[in-house]
């Protein structure tokens, strides 16, 4: 089911499917019965831009902890459940606005009715996670080895454990390390059912190849129409998670503004740190993040401005000066020490 057409889902204060925004989710990596440290971490989350949090809820110090986290930040919270429904329970009783569990896991089906029970009683969503390296025997004997038919085969077999108690307030995130794999499984689950989908490319890997995996795959699924939460898992920082998961719907015009900054590759005609000054600018913008503008980084005085005619605002650099450019036109020319002050100069007035 395209996202258009997709159930609406209400966590906490946010609404997903039915044609609503693609929502960014990310995960704190703190111990969440840290407190202190697991609220720090979600309100650096959500300057980055995090719409939604995950944190995992291994005990029941964890599970009580949701509820003063909860007090102190401004997203919704989901609490991911593993083996011990109790856990989930606890969780729902403590405030949380979304649980995430795999049914079948928790320990048969009396388990599964008393956690249904208890998201009914609070009208929360229950997110139905299956991931292809925990996929059943009886999948892998069915089709030799994991594939994406069986992980969509386990994934609405674990809906309809919950749809056998009469609750249809569900999300679906179907999961895989491989990239083609994950791709086949969502278009195939979309035919198949209008729950809300939330994808990702699980244990995707560091910043570099997690990225590229990510971008891959969550961008051929996303332009296909698909998905209504995205989250881009990292081993690192999560806040490097909600950057990319930004930047991938703004490049498929899923989401509008924030400053999209363009760079030249360099060649033997730069003549200054562009790769340094890029990533400086890149890091400035960020602040600015409610301007759709595009923003271009060059690294040669002479072709500069016709490269950067595209974008809104640019800067070049050549030997000891640079120039500010505007909408291809030159408009300022200044020491190269001050490219960076000049533009952020700029951005403060365009605010304004």
């Amino acid at each position: 089911m395209f996202r258009d057409h997709t159930r609406v889902i209400k966590i906490g204060d946010s609404v997903i499917g039915g044609g609503n925004p693609i929502l960014i989710q990310s995960m704190t990596n703190t111990k969440t019965e840290d407190v202190e440290a697991t609220v720090a971490q979600i309100l650096e989350l959500e300057q980055a831009g995090c719409e939604i949090i995950r944190c995992t809820v291994p005990t029941e110090e964890a599970a009580k902890a949701i509820g003063e986290i909860k007090k102190r930040i401004h997203i919704p919270l989901v609490a991911d459940i593993h083996f011990n429904y109790r856990m989930a329970i606890e969780a729902i009783k403590n405030g949380a606005d979304k649980i995430r569990i795999n049914p079948g896991n928790i320990g048969g089906s009396e388990n599964v009715k008393a956690v249904v029970e208890a998201a009914k009683e609070r009208d929360i969503p229950i997110r139905v996670g299956v991931n292809s390296g925990s996929l059943e025997k009886e999948y892998l004997d069915k089709y030799g080895k994991v594939t994406a038919e069986g992980i969509v085969e386990s994934a609405l077999a674990k809906v309809a454990m919950i749809e056998e108690y009469d609750y249809h307030n569900l999300v679906i995130s179907i999961k895989s390390s491989d990239v083609m794999m994950c791709v086949n499984a969502h278009e195939l689950i979309a035919e198949r059912t209008d729950y809300p989908l939330h994808v990702g490319i699980t244990e995707a890997g560091t910043l570099y190849s997690g990225n590229i995996k990510s971008s891959v795959g969550l961008g051929i699924i996303l332009n296909e129409g698909i998905g209504d939460t995205i989250r881009v898992s990292l081993t690192g920082n999560p806040v490097e998670e909600v950057k990319t998961g930004k930047l991938i719907l703004r490049t498929l015009g899923l989401r509008a503004g924030g400053i999209s900054v363009v760079s030249c590759p360099t060649c033997g005609r730069t003549n200054i740190d562009l790769i340094g000054l890029a990533n400086k600018v890149e890091t400035m913008v960020a602040k600015y993040d409610h301007l759709n503008l595009k923003v271009a980084v060059m690294g040669c005085v002479v072709n500069g401005p016709g490269e950067a005619k595209e974008a809104d605002l640019g800067i070049a650099g050549g030997i000891g000066e640079g120039i500010l450019i505007k909408k291809g036109d030159i408009v300022k020319k200044v020491p190269e020490n001050q490219l960076l002050a000049v533009l952020e100069e700029e951005l403060a007035h365009w605010e304004a």
